[in-house]
C-alpha cells in the first residue's frame, strides 16, 4: 500500500474510534472531566487551629467525594475578605470564611455580635448561640444568598497596649486602633480613647512609630502577628466574643446533589469541635505567655463589672447606627441569656 494511502486509512480508523490517540485517553479524559473544583478561600493564620480545620476540611471532602471533588484552597489571604464575599455572589468562589464585621457589609445586623460584653462566659455565648442566633442568622444571609454552613469562632477580644491598662480610666485620651467595626470605635470612644481606625496590617508598624499605644483583639490574632513585641501588655477584659462565619453561596449550595450537600456539611469540623480545638489553643498560649513575652492579666469580677459598666450603652447605641433588624438581634441575645440562666439555676 503507498504511503499516502496508509496515512489516510489510519486517519479514518482514528475517526472511527472517536479521533483518540490510544485505546486509554477517552476514559482519563471523562475522569478529568468529573472532577469539580470547589474553591475555598479564607484568612487563616499559618500554624494555627483555624488553618488545621480548614485542611480537615479539603481532606474529607476530598476522600468523601471518592476524588469527584477537588477542593482549591485559597484560605491564607490570598483574596481580601471584599473579594471573598463578591466572589461568593457571583458565583466564582464556593466556600468562604467572613468575619462578622465583613459579613456585616452584606447583613448589617451581624455587626451586632461584635456588641461588647453581650456574654459573661464561652459557655452562655455558645447556648445563645446555639439555641437563639443560628437560625436567625441562618436566614439573614440566606436573604443575601449566603447559606450558613458553621459559625468559626476567633474568640473573646482583650486589649493590649505598651503600657499597662488596669482600668477604663487608663485609655482615657490614650492613642488606640480601631477596626472598621462600629462596635470597636464606639468601644473605644465610649472609653474616652483617642481613636485611630488602621487596618489589620498597619497595627504594628503604627505601634513601632507611636501613632498608636493600644487597641483590641482576640488572643490568636494578637500573638501571632508581631503585636506582643511592640505592646507587651495585654489585659484579659473579653469584651467582644469574636466570630466570623463559614458560608457557601447559596445558589451553588442548593444545586448539589443531596449526597453531594452532605459530605460537604460535614467535613467542615462541627462547632463543638472547633470551639474545643480554638479554646484549647488560647489555654496553651497564656500557659506560655512568658515565651511570646507578654504580660497578662485577669481583671477580677469587680474590675470587669466597672468595665462593662462604661462602656453599658454601647450595644443600644450600635443597634440605632446599625439599624434594619438589630434589636431582633438584642432581644434574641436578651432572651437566650435568660433561658441559660434558668437552665443554670435548676441543675
Amino acid at each position: 500500500m503507498r504511503p499516502w494511502l496508509l496515512l489516510a486509512c489510519c486517519a479514518a480508523l482514528a475517526a472511527a474510534a472517536g479521533c483518540a490517540p490510544s485505546g486509554d485517553a477517552p476514559q482519563e479524559a471523562d475522569d478529568a472531566a468529573a472532577v469539580v473544583e470547589i474553591t475555598a478561600t479564607g484568612t487563616a493564620v499559618p500554624n494555627t487551629i483555624g488553618e488545621q480545620h480548614w485542611l480537615t476540611f479539603q481532606r474529607k471532602v476530598e476522600e468523601g467525594s471518592q476524588g469527584r471533588f477537588r477542593v482549591r484552597m485559597l484560605v491564607h489571604g490570598q483574596f481580601s475578605e471584599e473579594q471573598i464575599a463578591a466572589g461568593l455572589q457571583r458565583g466564582r468562589v464556593q466556600i468562604g470564611n467572613l468575619s462578622a464585621m465583613m459579613a456585616s457589609t452584606l447583613v448589617p445586623e451581624t455587626a451586632m455580635l461584635y456588641a461588647p460584653f453581650l456574654f459573661d462566659s464561652e459557655e452562655q455565648a455558645d447556648f445563645v448561640y446555639d439555641h437563639y442566633l443560628t437560625g436567625l442568622f441562618a436566614s439573614l444571609l440566606a436573604e443575601q444568598g449566603l447559606h450558613l454552613m458553621s459559625w468559626s469562632e476567633i474568640g473573646f477580644h482583650h486589649i493590649y497596649s505598651v503600657a499597662p491598662v488596669l482600668s477604663p480610666a487608663d485609655l482615657q485620651g490614650r492613642r488606640y486602633r480601631v477596626s472598621a467595626s462600629e462596635a470597636s470605635r464606639l468601644f473605644g470612644e465610649a472609653l474616652g480613647a483617642d481613636v485611630i481606625p488602621l487596618s489589620f496590617g498597619e497595627i504594628v508598624p503604627s505601634l513601632q512609630t507611636g501613632l498608636i499605644e493600644s487597641g483590641e483583639n482576640s488572643l490568636s490574632l494578637y500573638l501571632r502577628t508581631g503585636t506582643p513585641g511592640e505592646a507587651p501588655h495585654l489585659t484579659l477584659t473579653a469584651h467582644s466574643f469574636g466570630m466570623s462565619v463559614i458560608v457557601a453561596g447559596k445558589a451553588w449550595w442548593d444545586g448539589l446533589a443531596d449526597a453531594d450537600r452532605e459530605i460537604i456539611a460535614f467535613a467542615y469540623p462541627g462547632i463543638a469541635e472547633t470551639r474545643k480545638d480554638t479554646r484549647g489553643e488560647a489555654a496553651r498560649d497564656l500557659e506560655n505567655a512568658r515565651s511570646f513575652g507578654i504580660t497578662p492579666r485577669w481583671p477580677d469580677r469587680t474590675e470587669r463589672d466597672r468595665w462593662a459598666a462604661a462602656v453599658g450603652h454601647v450595644p443600644e447605641e450600635l443597634a440605632r447606627a446599625v439599624g434594619g433588624r438589630s434589636n431582633l438581634v438584642l432581644e434574641a441575645v436578651a432572651e437566650g441569656k435568660a433561658a441559660f440562666a434558668r437552665q443554670a439555676a435548676s441543675q
